[in-house]
């Protein structure tokens, strides 16, 4: 699939918002711009003040076939037992911008706007589009129910690479408001949708995995992870 920079994909979505854009339809908008009490600041400032001994971010703005889970799992992995840093100890955040944000929806939400098909993303299961997020539940199932502890089997929690089995190791992940409020523009055109951008918004927004935090623009949170949480920064 071809890299999609966030410029690519806002500047897509706002030629779509261009062409479709009516004052009944401006005036339904959510608002674009998150204010302090707009979003779950507490959460985000915890992120901040957090004392583990290695704090890693990881930029994703492409699915890239989960690549990004990959290298989470390798990090984790080698921390924990390479350098013998207690599990408790380390704190890795998912950033997922741009494209990447489709990540963060459910299944729902990946089988009413047809994300695998739009994304050319195929559910192994049945080799065809996913209408499901093939990457967000684990194989272990729910609860999760692992048959070693071994961490070098691929039977482990320890070589899970779902987003579920992530949470479960403490890694938290990140959606981007912007992301959101211009995918849904984009949505109501290419599928032709009924709803106002505004109402996919909301949808869409009710539609994250549980436990992933909604910040105001991705990019200004990074900016914060590294320069006030000192967190390390690696590019997908």
């Amino acid at each position: 699939m071809p890299s999609v920079t966030r410029r690519s994909f806002l500047g897509h979505a706002a030629a779509v918002s261009a062409a479709i854009a009516t004052p009944a339809l401006a005036a339904a908008q959510a608002p674009v711009l998150f204010k302090p009490g707009d979003w779950k600041m507490a959460s985000f400032q915890q992120l901040l003040q957090s004392s583990h001994d290695v704090k890693q971010l990881y930029d994703a703005t492409i699915v890239d076939d989960g690549n990004a889970l990959d290298h989470m799992v390798n990090s984790l992995n080698g921390l924990q037992f390479g350098f013998g840093i207690p599990a408790d100890r380390i704190k890795l955040v998912g950033a997922f911008r741009a494209m990447a944000t489709v990540l963060n929806y459910d299944d729902a939400a990946w089988e009413k706007y047809r994300i695998g098909e739009q994304q050319n993303i195929k559910d192994p299961k049945t080799g065809k589009p996913a209408i499901r997020n093939i990457f967000a539940a684990s194989a272990a199932g729910s609860p999760p129910h692992y048959t070693s502890t071994d961490p070098d089997s691929d039977n482990s929690l320890y070589q899970d690479a779902s987003i579920s089995a992530l949470q479960a190791r403490g890694v938290q992940f990140l959606a981007c408001h912007l992301a959101i409020h211009h995918h849904a523009k984009m949505l109501v055109t290419k599928l032709k949708l009924p709803q106002t951008p505004a109402e996919v918004e909301r949808d869409l927004a009710a539609h994250l995995l549980p436990g992933v935090l909604v910040v105001p623009s991705m990019v200004s949170a990074i900016a914060m992870l590294q320069a006030r949480g000192q967190f390390t920064y690696l590019r997908m």
